[in-house]
């Protein structure tokens, strides 16, 4: 009577309108029109006396499948429902179904139906129990034996950290916007904590209400149907422009009191990799990785996911000609429905050999801004790139656009700017007597193509002991409009280098050894932004910003970019830029295709 009653109503296929597939069109799939079928709340025993729930959704065409496994920490409660909360990031099960796939979605231990005491997000015993899941799945009648895995953020944050322990049935895997080292990528970015991701992401999905939350299939199914129906034409971009609104108000929230504790940790206490009570993610062992695998990266994205899919793609041990890398556009969805026809077409492609194109797409496929499409290239930095500087060269007062040059200014000189903690208040006209910006243009003569590593050194020096240094590069295009490309920050303070974790993408720092600036002392700083490939044209003009503060430069999520503030600059300061041969920015120039 429950299943009958789980599939009285078929969920809702929504309109696939996100992002679906990088620049191609598969030729042929393995299998489609296969139906859905819900078998919820299965039971997976991961030690004596603690089992894990999870909705399982196979194909009603009767067969053994292979199987989708995902696992995060959230409650799945709503995530075939459609609602706009940001945490449906499995997918929509029919979709997956439809063309061969059973899909097992399973909460971790303490949430929602799962018993038994979670520990910190993403700890060793998280990945002992996804290794259970995929083992049980591989034996469940409805499956032939070989696991895969699909999903964005947390659910694909999960596949490489388990893809390291080389599970047997574990045959391949589809990962969205990742992160590999979670103390550089997920806590602290340049050296600040990324507070208001974290505020954002536990008041979100962790609140008491959340982990007791019970919504019959049923019910969620009827909502699919409202959720997914012609008027989300409507509501979704009114949504979307009040997304900044929607995120202040989780913001807001309470999260259970062991979340409260670790965030407590992360804030004020780990300051250091030694005192952090999170994981440390599974960068250091990518090596182990030797099956198929896809990571897809949103060039959108800032302080939330960088950097992991670079770190993947680049060293996981998986043979060249099975793994692939997709740099997407900067779009932004609530929920997330991005990438299942393009995973299914991987899957396709390595589980069943389907002669569907998927052998001739190039390892890297990345969104080439200003160009609008995909490029392809072997590899990614692109092999060819020539590395091009522009030295930043003073051009008046500070509050003048400055220039970029390809030779350092021959007299030197300084700009400054101002630093002012975020929140506090300021007189009218402040920006008029202290600039909070310096602003650097190069007009384009002739055509460039840029894509690979953006990197930024500066000679710089406060009247404080430390401050915050945020960068911005942007294309303005012929017309004037504004196109954002790349975004990197860092803490002067903690500059030290840690090169052993160097990527090819990524400067990193050792933040837990801080050097206090001595006030008026030059430094040199050298830091990353994040990759932002684009075709610049004759009368386009390349535009560096500098500040000390996001909210400054970032973009907001309706524009289709994940930006969140972060609490620097930590003092009332003046900050100064010395001109000279130290100052730099460093661009990756593509050869023409």
């Amino acid at each position: 009577m429950s299943e009958w009653l789980d599939n009285l109503i078929p969920l809702k296929v929504p309109p696939l309108e996100h992002e679906q597939l990088a620049g191609w069109r598969p030729t042929r799939k393995a299998a489609e029109g296969l139906g859905c079928r819900l078998l919820a709340d299965q039971r997976i025993e991961v030690e004596p006396g603690v089992s894990l729930s999870a909705d399982v959704y196979i194909p009603r065409t009767p067969g053994r499948y292979p199987a989708i496994v995902q696992c995060a920490a959230y409650t799945r409660e709503l995530h075939t429902a459609g609602v706009p909360t940001g945490s449906n990031e499995i997918g929509c099960p029919p979709v997956f179904t439809g063309r061969g796939y059973a899909q097992v979605v399973a909460t971790r231990r303490g949430m929602g139906r799962s018993n038994g005491e979670a520990g910190v997000f993403l700890n060793p015993q998280d990945v002992d129990d996804i290794e259970r899941c995929i083992a049980w799945a591989a034996e469940q009648p409805w499956c032939d034996g070989r696991v895969v895995m699909f999903g964005t953020s947390y659910y694909g944050m999960t596949q490489p950290l388990v893809a390291v322990r080389r599970p047997e049935a574990l045959k391949a895997f589809f990962c969205n916007e990742i992160c590999t080292d979670y103390f550089r990528h997920l806590l602290h970015f340049g050296g600040v904590f990324n507070l208001f991701f974290c505020n954002l992401w536990m008041g979100a999905n962790f609140t008491p209400a959340l982990f007791s939350l019970r919504v019959p299939p049923v019910v969620r199914a009827l909502l699919s149907h409202v959720t997914n129906s012609p008027l989300k034409r409507f509501w979704q971009p009114f949504l979307m422009k009040r997304a900044d609104a929607l995120f202040r108000s989780f913001m807001a929230k309470t999260p259970a009191k062991p979340v409260r504790e670790w965030y407590a940790n992360w804030m004020l206490d780990a300051k250091s990799r030694e005192t952090s009570t999170l994981a440390p993610g599974p960068s250091k062992e990518l090596g182990r990785i030797d099956i198929p695998f896809v990571v897809v990266q949103n060039l959108g994205y800032f302080n939330l996911h960088q950097y992991g899919a670079y770190d993947l793609f680049r060293n996981a041990a998986t043979p060249r000609d099975r793994k692939w890398m997709i740099l997407a556009p900067p779009r932004y969805e609530l929920p997330v429905y991005a990438w299942q026809n393009e995973a299914l077409a991987f899957f396709d492609h390595v589980l069943h050999g389907a002669d569907n194109g998927y052998a001739g797409q190039p390892p890297v496929r990345y969104w080439l801004e200003g160009a609008e499409r995909f490029e392809g290239a072997a590899d990614f930095p692109v092999p060819g790139a020539v590395a091009r500087r522009f030295f930043l060269a003073p051009n008046g007062p500070d509050a003048a656009t400055h220039l970029l040059t390809e030779t350092p200014p021959e007299n030197g000189g300084e700009s400054r700017w101002a630093a002012v903690p975020l929140g506090l208040p300021l007189l009218g006209g402040f920006d008029e007597v202290a600039n909070q910006i310096l602003t650097f243009e190069l007009p384009i003569e002739r055509a460039t193509r840029l894509a690979g590593p953006v990197s930024l050194h500066l000679s710089f020096s406060s009247n404080e002991i430390d401050s915050y240094v945020v960068a911005r590069v942007g294309r303005v295009a012929a017309d004037g409009g504004y196109h954002l490309l790349s975004l990197g920050a860092m803490s002067p303070a903690r500059r030290l280098r840690d090169s052993a974790r160097d990527t090819a993408c990524e400067i990193v720092h050792n933040t837990s050894a801080p050097m206090p600036l001595e006030p008026g002392v030059p430094v040199d700083l050298a830091f990353s932004l994040t990759p932002g490939p684009t075709e610049l044209r004759p009368g386009d003009r390349l535009r560096l910003d500098l500040a000390s503060r996001l909210d400054l430069l970032r973009r907001n999520v309706s524009n289709g970019y994940v930006h969140f503030d972060l609490p620097g600059p930590p003092y009332l300061a003046r900050n100064t830029l010395h001109y000279g041969a130290g100052s730099y920015l460093t661009l990756q120039e593509t050869p023409a295709i």
